[in-house]
């Protein structure tokens, strides 16, 4: 199996946390290797990272140049995986590796593409809890899976799924929405152990929160519409053309109508209705043209991150 666990100033816990993964997976006579990707941090975490793949072969480096979001590290190391299943783990110790062998069974045995963690029980103040719990709400009402924390950084996935999807932005919390649309469909759930963290500061804000409504938003309509981006804006144009269309030939008609008949007839800029029609072509035009636009984006898109360093890698 493979173990992806992104990290930021946690130099402190990586000891510890290597040595747990270690001796749980061995007693479970678990083949593994461990890639721990540094994602910019300040502190001495590459150093210890360093010290500690030296003496361990099992444990693989990755060193971004600068911070550029789990969502990154991520992709990241789902990319340099070779296990048969992978699981993802937070490194401050709050995800226990205890559950690493149970997760890979449900992979293995109950055929399963991903399993999440919920962290049922956990030990995080109110104003985190209740923010948590209203955006996991949202997200079963909006994706349809039935996941009680779409968050927790404890999940295990076949490894089909990580090499068919792609995390950036700030998608991390959407993987299992993001597997779903790729036709992954065997989702599903695990209570976990979440325990205190040991040392550090959480990296996370309540700001997350918002963003995640919006990566929500942005994840539904990418994983609709990514693949054919003008079946969405190109619609919209059209419709938006079509009325507005429709209106000022209505609005031109009736002006000549009246003007035969020799009846008084007001003149069409003179009618609020005119206007309207005419930014509903504007705004048409200018939505097919997104459409086209974002056509060409996606066809010649590519996205890559800059590694300063790697560690045992092939």
């Amino acid at each position: 199996m493979s173990i992806v666990i992104p990290l930021l100033n946690e130099a402190e816990s990586l000891p510890e946390l290597t040595q747990w993964i270690r001796r749980v997976l061995q007693a479970h006579g678990l083949t593994y290797e461990v890639i721990l990707i540094d994602d910019g941090s300040t502190d001495n975490s590459w150093e210890v990272i360093e010290e500690l793949a030296a003496a361990d072969a099992a444990l693989r480096g990755i060193r971004f140049n600068r911070n550029y979001g789990k969502s990154a590290a991520l992709d990241t190391g789902f990319r340099a995986t070779r296990g048969r299943v992978v699981c993802t783990m937070d490194a401050d110790l709050q995800d226990s590796p205890e559950e690493l062998p149970e997760l890979y069974r449900l992979i293995t045995e109950e055929q399963y593409d991903l399993i999440s963690g919920w962290k049922k029980k956990r030990f995080d103040p109110l104003s985190k809890t209740i923010p948590t719990k209203l955006f996991n709400g949202v997200t079963r009402w909006i994706s349809g899976i039935q996941l009680h924390d779409f968050n927790c950084g404890l999940k295990a996935y076949n490894h089909r799924v990580v090499k068919s999807i792609e995390v950036y932005g700030e998608m991390h919390r959407y993987i299992p929405v993001i597997a779903k649309w790729a036709g992954f469909r065997r989702i599903g759930e695990k209570v976990v152990q979440h325990q205190e963290r040991k040392y550090g500061v959480t990296k996370f804000g309540l700001e997350r929160f918002v963003y995640g409504f919006l990566d929500l938003l942005s994840i539904t309509f990418v994983s609709r519409f990514r693949r054919r981006p003008m079946h969405f804006f190109g619609t919209m144009g059209v419709l938006a053309f079509f009325v507005g269309a429709v209106i000022a030939l209505w609005l031109t008609g009736e002006k000549f109508w009246l003007s035969m008949h020799n009846l008084r007839a007001r003149s069409v800029t003179d009618q609020p209705l005119f206007f309207f029609a005419l930014v509903a072509v504007v705004v048409g035009v200018q939505l097919f043209l997104v459409g086209f636009l974002a056509e060409m984006v996606q066809l010649n898109g590519h996205r890559e991150y800059l590694v300063r360093e790697r560690l045992n890698l092939d």
